[in-house]
């Protein structure tokens, strides 16, 4: 359809320009001029401009349509994915509550952490498709059947028809113009051209103040369009945004609490401090570099080195040092009765050494906590 309607509109605009030649080879009289055409310079940029219009805003509709159809869609799908999202999150959290493992509940206490994380996605997702819904695409549906769409294009489609009147008309003019040239002094020929001229007069200036209107109702209804669409595009992305925020949120929380579960279930004792281990000694007492205990009781020499923390440990006087899991320390000395002395975060103390690990390598953000 589109290309039937370019091309009538090539061949009206063609027919207009032989009318013209035709008039300025004949209307060296009182009859023919350029105010009887239809198709001059000011109203063929009015017609190109209200042609591009037209396409512009119905390329528009079709493209908010789009919008609405895939919204929809997405929200019947969403819709479904919430649905056996909650059966999940209701079978993680009844496995949960009935804990029939006889050997511990770690397995039931994970399964009600991810049934509770579950339901709070599911939920974050429906507020998300409703936000769609409400925010994208009724105010697009609207504008899709609203009237200031539908009226504007009515405006256009009224002044093409008027337009192709006042062509019709102006041939008419021209084959009367014909008729008087043939017969001179004709009185009845003369009437019946001066009423076609007339009508023709009345047609254009009809046709101009239509045009205008249809024109300026058009380009608001184009700017509304734009600005609409793009508003809503801009809703969908936030809703979808802040969605998916939200969810990598409780995601990483849940992630957190499961593995520090199974970091506890799975880490080795924590190595107590044995009675018969000798208090660390004083500062005043250390003299040199110490020597740490091996398994065979042999010692090495041993220079500064990197220890990361494994096991937490709680200082029970002055000169020692608390630690907690994941702290990295500059180790000193190391004696060979297990104690071991050294910095973390700008304090220092003894500790035991065997609740560190020697490290080679150390990220670049973890050194600035060691001092």
């Amino acid at each position: 359809m589109e290309a039937i309607r370019k091309q009538a509109t090539k061949l009206r605009e063609q027919v207009a320009r032989q009318q013209q030649a035709v008039l300025k080879q004949f209307g060296g009289g009182g009859y023919g001029g350029s105010d009887n055409l239809v198709t001059d310079e000011q109203e063929l940029q009015q017609h190109q401009k209200l042609e591009r219009l037209y396409i512009s805003t119905r390329a528009g509709k079709h493209f908010q349509r789009d919008i609405v159809r895939g919204v929809e869609g997405y929200i019947v799908t969403g819709s479904k994915q919430v649905e056996i999202g909650t059966k999940l999150s209701e079978d993680s959290r009844k496995y949960g509550s009935e804990n029939t493992c006889t050997s511990g509940n770690t397995l039931s206490k994970a399964a009600l952490s991810y049934g509770r994380t579950r339901a709070q996605m599911e939920k974050e997702r429906g507020n998300m498709l409703k936000a769609l819904g409400t925010q994208v695409a009724e105010p697009l549906r609207a504008m899709v059947m609203g009237a200031p769409l539908e009226d504007a294009r009515h405006l256009a489609q009224r002044y093409d028809r008027m337009r192709q009147e006042a062509e019709n008309q102006a041939i008419e003019v021209t084959r009367r113009q014909a008729k008087v040239r043939e017969t001179p002094g004709n009185a009845e020929l003369a009437m019946k051209l001066e009423a076609a001229e007339t009508k023709l007069h009345d047609l254009k200036s009809n046709m101009a103040i239509l045009g205008k209107e249809a024109s300026a109702a058009m380009a608001a209804v184009e700017s509304q369009q734009q600005r609409l669409t793009l508003q809503r595009l801009i809703a969908m992305v936030e809703a979808e945004r802040t969605y998916h925020q939200r969810v990598l949120q409780i995601l990483d929380q849940l992630e957190g609490e499961m593995i520090s579960e199974r970091q506890r279930i799975e880490a080795p004792p924590t190595p107590s401090v044995e009675n018969t281990m000798p208090p660390p000694p004083a500062y005043e007492e250390v003299n040199g570099i110490y020597a740490s205990s091996t398994n065979n009781g042999s010692t090495d020499s041993m220079g500064y080195f990197l220890g990361e923390v494994v096991h937490p440990y709680q200082a029970e006087s002055e000169v020692e040092l608390s630690l907690s899991v994941g702290d990295y320390v500059v180790i000193r000395k190391v004696t060979n009765n297990g104690w071991a002395e050294g910095e973390c975060k700008g304090k220092a103390g003894w500790f035991p050494f065997g609740y560190v690990e020697r490290r080679e390598r150390v990220l670049a953000s973890k050194m600035a906590e060691v001092f």
